[in-house]
């Protein structure tokens, strides 16, 4: 694992993006949800981030990140699955509905915003395939709920966490700085318990 610029061989590579950036509404209401952990636990609030993957294989690029569906233009962003937001029965809305994306020559539309260098986790080929073979597989479980036993919720953290756990990756990544990155335990303690979920939906 190294921290340094990608090149182009076979590589999973994690990025740190703010979490709201490039919009005003979430950043917001994500300052004001800190705050109140921060006052419940009485520490200073700290910047958080979402995490998402760039990966090559065989000289394809993929992007690889949980976003919800909202918001997107009609076009294939190489959706695998999708959960709901929020509690079950709302993700029959597209407006509660979450999408986890495996996009062949995609983009993430933030990357612009990342922080700190791009984190190489493994420049194997095996491991890279590994990877991609296991994120149609990620159990839909609703996004802001904490899964049984976690303390943390469970969001776009625990996918990137639950991945590189599931494909035998080092999973001990920290967002730069003091940042916090809600929801990577939840992904770590849904992969250690070896839960499935395949393709669930929440249409």
């Amino acid at each position: 694992m190294t921290s340094s610029t990608p090149d182009d061989g076979d590589q999973v590579v994690l990025i740190w993006l703010p979490v709201g950036a490039g919009g005003h509404v979430v950043r917001r209401t994500s300052a004001w949800w800190e705050g109140a952990c921060a006052l419940v636990a009485r520490r200073r609030p700290r910047p958080l981030f979402h995490a998402a993957l760039e990966v090559r294989l065989g000289g394809v690029p993929y992007t690889v990140e949980m976003t919800p569906a909202w918001g997107h233009a009609p076009v294939e962003r190489g959706v695998v699955a999708t959960g709901a937001v929020g509690a079950r029965p709302l993700g029959r809305s597209r407006l509660f509905r979450y999408e986890v994306r495996c996009w062949r020559h995609g983009l993430i539309p933030d990357r612009s915003y990342a922080v700190g260098p791009a984190v190489v986790v493994t420049r194997d080929a095996v491991a890279t395939a590994r990877l991609l073979r296991a994120v149609p597989a990620v159990p839909a479980l609703t996004w802001g709920r904490r899964p049984t036993g976690a303390h943390d919720m469970w969001n776009s953290n625990s996918l990137v966490a639950w991945l590189l756990a599931r494909a035998g990756l080092p999973a001990d990544h920290e967002p730069p700085g003091a940042g916090r990155a809600p929801g990577w335990t939840a992904g770590l303690l849904v992969a250690e318990r070896g839960t499935g979920g395949g393709r669930h939906s929440a249409r």
